[in-house]
């Protein structure tokens, strides 16, 4: 089976041609090869990930997040047709870790943003998360950097929920975006001090009709909030606004932050030193799920496991002891 090739593969360069020439049925599936398991498949990802990568980094990374009910999908709909109309080709990549569990498909997304999913400009795709957050890292990356040597010059990265998948997608991106409702006297209590700290700009959304008032007071209640955080790295000052997605208010004022933030860390050379960092984080994940797949996929070490469950069940050794024998074992065998 480890040489087995399924029907309907292409060669690599037919992958690599196809995707530097912006051929999107081409490009999806080049993606199922880098999310696929198959060992076969993973060496021709690496083929085609080797040979698009002088032809990727080429866009802005902008991760999107906000609670559920945010209306990320609605805003994601209006920010990338506003990005299209400005010139530009965009990728949206969306992640949920969940899915795992629930088995949940992008199809709701391609649903809710049906005119953004219409446009030939426009690329949405789900990111394979794999079983951990090293997995969606990796996964999510690499799916990036075929979408830029496709041509695509902004990508989004939306996270569905809120959670640990945050930090993740904040090492993936250059501008972290996160969306928030008014009514924030009551929000500040539940969002996570780290999301906070994470974000670039706060954006208040559905502002428009009875929401206005709130949504200006919410605005001010966030601006205070953040002046609490030591000023970020990039030297850049987090920026709080109101928008509409679903009346198009306030997209523009986005993505003329989102400028003026890339002007600041292209010039002080933070833009750089993020992306190297991003790099050798990216290795070290790749390190991370490599030793994990070799530790988990051996027979004699899944076999030791289950013995040394019953064992703690039955109360004959600690969950420590436990795991150092299993380590030692695995070191003995390398």
């Amino acid at each position: 089976m480890k040489n087995y090739k399924p029907k309907g593969r292409l060669s690599a360069k037919e992958y690599i041609d196809g995707i530097l020439s912006g051929d999107r049925v081409i490009l999806s599936r080049g993606i199922t090869i880098v999310e696929s398991n198959l060992e076969s498949d993973k060496i021709l990802a690496k083929e085609i990930i080797h040979a698009i990568l002088p032809h990727s980094g080429n866009s802005i990374r902008i991760g999107i997040t906000g609670v559920p009910g945010v209306g990320k999908s609605t805003f994601i709909e209006a920010f990338g047709q506003h990005l299209i109309k400005k010139g530009h080709k965009v990728g949206i990549l969306s992640i949920d870790p969940s899915s795992q569990r629930s088995k949940g498909s992008i199809l709701g997304d391609k649903t809710r943003m049906e005119e953004l999913a219409n446009l030939d400009e426009a690329y949405i795709r789900p990111s394979a998360t794999g079983d951990t957050l090293g997995g969606v890292a990796n996964k999510t990356g690499e799916t990036m950097l075929l979408c830029e040597a496709a041509g695509y010059d902004v990508i989004l990265i939306e996270t569905v929920g809120v959670g640990q998948s945050e930090t993740a997608v904040h090492g993936l991106t250059d501008f972290f975006l996160l969306l928030m409702l008014s009514g924030a006297g009551d929000e500040l209590q539940g969002i996570k001090k780290g999301i906070m700290e994470m974000a670039d700009m706060v954006v208040i959304n559905k502002a428009d009709g009875d929401n206005i008032k709130k949504s200006e007071m919410a605005k001010r209640q966030y601006q205070n909030a953040l002046h609490i955080f030591p000023l970020s790295e990039s030297g850049w000052s987090p920026v709080v606004t109101t928008a509409s997605a679903i009346k198009n208010i306030g997209i523009d004022t986005v993505w003329n932050e989102i400028e003026k933030y890339k002007t600041l860390v292209d010039e002080n050379g933070y833009f750089k030193k993020n992306r190297s960092n991003q790099q050798i984080q990216w290795m070290y994940n790749n390190i991370n799920e490599e030793l994990k797949r070799m530790f988990y996929g051996s027979k004699a070490i899944a076999n030791q496991l289950q013995d040394l469950e019953k064992d703690i069940l039955a109360s004959k050794i600690s969950p420590v002891k436990a795991a150092q024998l299993i380590i030692e074992s695995f070191k003995k065998n390398m």
